[in-house]
Formats: structure tokens, sequence, C-alpha cells
């Protein structure tokens, strides 16, 4: 029998607003899941800046015109979705939690398991603050250390490390406010970096180590996995629009066409690497990109001058981060560059000679459907919002360990258990 949800994830960028939805199919005999996009929108974002809304009623315009098109290109109305919560206010940090186990001579259960995850979120958090991710990093089961799943294994002591992320009260609730106007129901909150590792990272980078770096365009987020698990989440207050904002002082231009000439220079370079061609000519023409301010400039200028001082800035800020952590070398699957901002010229040269690690653009992938205008960096976030929410369709979950559900699949248990989910909505 095969079961049909249908999804959606909402990002509300600094530079877009993207609106993803998708229709889940589960078949609950052979255990395949296929998500396929039925409807997607763009549109510029207004009233955001840095991740954060600054103007509610420009957003909610905005956020109105993305989920209209995007409804009308799947033929559904919205009334809940999951979105992404980004922005400088963002904050992490690893905590601990100890329980005894209720019952030291049997087994333990998801009771235990969610009253450990429970001590370890007990934190002290300012009043402006919220905690928005609750992250099971590794359990220990009487000092055995690297346990995934606790439950069912004897015990008398469980711990967990877990990582917490948190972000300012006001932002939160604003977010939720122009999302509620638009008369959408917000689901969850996720972490953007957390979104993006969704749909563009492997299992086996996770395994290894490795760091997502999503260049936005106000800013840009990093989420750090070793051994699996996330151990390091932060904002950093600067993205692709500082490199457009840079063109624009250095050009004499408005932002508008520096805009342009960044989107065009970064086309140019994907075709003569392509073309592989080294007689190409230095001189960019600027009047068929219908800029008057200017005709013709150096693109060694652009890139060397102008643009590569910025894209080094910004990987330098991630190189901290990183040392300040201790992580720069527990990440040897390397730093995988995703957002719009990835795209830009030299940006995998920049992270390759700021960070020391090897690197690659992450695009998204495990999805199908409508996907020609999606299937890049910028739309990674969205994407990753979806296939969450796909696996919760399957009783599993990103950010949280309770919400797993595992139920019997053989024996009279199981077929009764089948039964009453056939029989319900």
């Amino acid at each position: 029998m095969t079961k049909t949800k249908i999804v959606s994830g909402i990002e509300l960028g600094s530079s877009k607003i993207a609106t993803i939805i998708a229709q889940v199919n589960f078949d609950e005999v052979t255990g395949e899941k296929a998500v396929n996009l039925v409807g997607v929108s763009s549109v510029e974002s207004r009233g955001i800046k840095k991740g954060q809304i600054v103007d509610i009623e420009e957003a909610v315009e905005a956020t109105i015109a993305s989920v209209e098109a995007a409804e009308r290109m799947a033929g559904y109305n919205l009334d809940n979705a999951y979105i992404a919560l980004g922005g400088a206010h963002m904050a992490s940090q690893n905590s601990q939690g100890i329980v005894a186990v209720s019952d030291p001579g049997g087994e333990i259960n998801y009771d235990d398991v969610d009253r450990v995850i429970e001590a370890a979120s007990a934190v002290s958090l300012p009043s402006s603050r919220e905690l928005i991710h609750v992250l099971p990093r590794e359990f220990i089961v009487d000092g055995e250390e690297g346990v995934r799943d606790p439950v069912g294994m004897s015990g008398v002591r469980l711990e967990v490390q877990t990582h917490l992320i948190t972000a300012s009260g006001a932002a939160v609730k604003n977010l939720k406010k122009a999302v509620g106007e638009v008369g959408i129901k917000v689901n969850e909150l996720i972490y953007s970096g957390l979104a993006a590792a969704e749909s563009v990272l492997t299992k086996t980078e996770k395994e290894l180590g490795c760091v997502l770096i999503d260049v936005g365009g106000g800013t840009t987020s990093i989420a750090v996995f070793v051994d699996g698990a996330l151990s390091y989440s932060g904002v950093l207050p600067i993205g692709a629009k500082n490199v457009s904002n840079d063109l624009a002082i250095g050009l004499r231009v408005s932002l508008e066409s520096a805009e342009k000439i960044k989107l065009a220079l970064s086309i140019d370079d994907k075709k003569n690497k392509k073309a592989k061609d080294q007689s190409v000519s230095d001189e960019f023409d600027l009047e068929s990109l219908g800029i008057g301010e200017i005709k013709r400039v150096s693109k060694k200028t652009l890139t060397e001058g102008i643009i590569k001082p910025r894209l080094n800035e910004i990987f330098s800020m991630v190189k901290i981060a990183l040392d300040r952590e201790g992580l720069s070398a527990r990440v040897p699957a390397g730093a995988i560059l995703t957002g719009g901002g990835a795209e830009t010229v030299g940006a995998v040269e920049a992270a390759k000679r700021m960070l020391s690690l090897p690197i690659r653009i992450g695009v998204p992938r495990g999805i199908g459907g409508l996907i020609d205008d999606v299937m890049n960096p910028a739309f990674a976030v969205p994407i990753g919002l979806v296939l969450h929410s796909a696996k919760l369709a399957e009783g599993e979950s990103l950010t949280s360990f309770s919400k797993k559900i595992k139920l019997p699949s053989k024996g009279l248990i199981g077929k009764l258990l089948a039964t009453i989910k056939d029989l319900l909505p």
C-alpha cells in the first residue's frame, strides 16, 4: 500500500524567499520512499536583513507572493510548513545529561531516553534566548561510549552528549508572526545549516567529519559534523551581498548592476572552465548586460582586486571559528560549500586557500519531480526542509531522538499495528 503526503518548506532569506512543495510517496510493503517536487517559487526578499526580519509588513508581502506562486504550480493550498531559521543571533553549545535507568534489571526504554535528553536540556539560558534544537551526539551506557541508540540495551546509568542550538526569542517571535500572517502554521523551526546539511551532505562525510558552509546573501551558516553528529553550529553576519556591495563601491555602479556583474562573472567562469580555453580575453563587456555606467572592465581587476579579498575574509572567519572550537583537525572529509554565494567566482579557490581543506560544491539531492530550476546550491535549505519533513512522515526525525518510533514489523503485533495504521486518516 502506498501512502501519499504533501510536505513543504519555506526559507525567508536575505536575498530570496523560497517556497517548495513536495509529494512524499511511501510504499509500506517495500519501505521505499520517493520525494517529488510539485511546486517551487523564489521571489526577491524584502524586509529581511542579515537573516532577521526588519520590516514585518514587507516580509509578509514577499512571503505571500512566494507561497501563492508555489501553490499555483502545485495546485495545492498550504496550511502548514517547516521554516528555516538563520541569522547572526543563532548560537550553540554542547551539554551533558545523566540519569539512572528506571528499571535497572530490565532494558532502557524511550522514557529513559526522554529523561536523559531533558536533563541535558536543563541549561541556564538568558530570558532573551530560546532553545531551538536538542541534538543527541552520542549516548553512554554504564561507561560504554559511542552508543547511537540505547533503547533495548541493558544498563543502570545512561548519559548523553548533546548539541544545543539557541536563538534570539524576539527574532523567533517575529519570524513566527510573519509566517502566521501569511496564514501558514509553523510545524517546526529548523536551523538553516542543519536543513542544508540534510540535502547536500552524504552519510560518509558526516561520519568522517566535515564542515558545511552555507554562504547566503546576508549571512554564512556553519555546521560541523564529527562522527556523524552535529558538534558545532554558528552564523556569521557576512555573505554574498557583501561581494555585491564591494563591486558597487569599487566600480561606482548601482547595487543592481553590481549583482548582474557578479552573476555574469560566475557564468563566464563556468563556460571558460568547461571550454578549457586559455586564450580567453581578460576584458569584460558590460554593455551586453545593459549596464550604462561603464563600458568595459578587466576580469582580473574584478576577481583579484575586489571579489577575492571579501571571499578571503568570509573563509578566514570560518577558519577562526573552527580553530576556536578545536575542530580544524577533525574534519578530514573537508568543507562543502553551498548556498547561492557558493557559485561566486573564486569561492572554491578562496576556501581552499584559507581553510587548507578539500573543498566541493554541495548540490541538493534525494528529490525528484520538477527539479530543473532548483538543483543548485541556492536551494539547499528549502529542499533540506522538505527532506526533513519527509523523514518525519516515516516516524524518523532530524532534530529529536525521542520522536523516532520503531514499530515491530513481524508477528501478530506487527500485523495488528499495520491494520490500525491503515484505518487511521
